[in-house]
């Protein structure tokens, strides 16, 4: 019946991935906010980190907003980042002697959270079987007929 009117199960896939790059095209990038502390604000540092966490939003289904703390105490370089997108939210600290090399760590930092983040729900929406999966299962198993034993 369903491929008479034309909507087979390719055709329902193929939809969805479509609607899911409308969806995905339609959100906007993710606010960078950029706080310095103890330091002089540089418009280097701020579009390093802006382009670093530019691509955050590609993990998530909702509008997030980025927030970077930079620090300098003597020669301690720290940065923490927190990412907000719905009720989820994701930080991370970095510390080392070069701010860009904070800014990268962190990037990595928050990318493999969000991963590990959408995993967890995605394995929490499999589906389980349908009872009439379960009994056809029963049944095959129940009728099969034994080969080999005497």
């Amino acid at each position: 019946m369903a491929n008479q009117i034309g909507e087979s199960k390719r055709n329902r896939a193929a939809g969805r991935k479509v609607a899911r790059g409308a969806r995905q095209a339609a959100l906007p990038p993710p606010g960078v906010t950029v706080t310095f502390r103890h330091l002089e604000p540089t418009v280097a540092l701020r579009t390093y980190a802006e382009r670093k966490f530019a691509h955050v939003g590609r993990y998530l289904t909702r509008a997030c907003a980025v927030h970077l703390i930079l620090t300098v105490d003597k020669y301690r370089q720290h940065g923490e980042v927190i990412v907000k997108a719905g009720r989820l939210a994701v930080t991370a600290q970095q510390e080392t002697k070069d701010l860009y090399a904070v800014i990268d760590l962190l990037a990595d930092k928050v990318g493999r959270q969000l991963k590990s983040q959408l995993e967890k729900s995605k394995t929490r929406k499999v589906r389980a079987k349908s009872t009439g999966e379960v009994l056809s299962a029963a049944e095959e198993r129940a009728f099969k007929p034994r080969v080999g034993r005497a």
